[in-house]
């Protein structure tokens, strides 16, 4: 087994209990999302489509998601699943720093969004929703 893929079911059996018990986010335009929820599922943006999985954040990774890749957007949504509703499409991976991120490779039903909000850009950056990550 090559080294890296060995390493990604040993981070993911680590995590699993503590990663996967909290919410994972997606953050879209809101013209994408409804585009989604007219065909019923998100396949992906341009950028998941090109690297060939759709990427999300944890609590801890989406406001620096936001603010790397999404500087001065105005009319994103924030949306939030559960990482226990992907049991075969998520997969924790090092990405940005080594951090482990969730990737799903597939589409995504839109009926497993537990909730969806405005992500406005506000005096230079994004303004999440209060509690968003409780």
């Amino acid at each position: 087994m090559p080294e890296m893929e060995r390493v990604g079911k040993a981070n993911s059996r680590a995590i699993h209990g503590s990663i996967m018990s909290h919410l994972i986010y997606k953050i879209i335009s809101a013209s994408a999302w409804a585009e989604a929820k007219s065909k019923g599922r998100f396949d992906g943006a341009s950028i998941d489509l090109q690297d060939g999985y759709i990427h999300l954040s944890s609590a801890a990774q989406a406001e620096t998601t936001a603010r790397l890749y999404f500087k001065e957007q105005t009319d994103l949504l924030l949306v939030a699943f559960r990482p226990e509703d992907f049991p075969s499409t998520l997969k924790w991976e090092a990405s940005r720093g080594g951090a482990l991120f969730p990737h799903i490779y597939g589409s995504i039903d839109l009926h497993l969004a537990v909730w969806e909000k405005p992500l406005p850009w506000h005096d230079g950056q994004h303004v999440f929703p209060e509690g968003w990550n409780t």
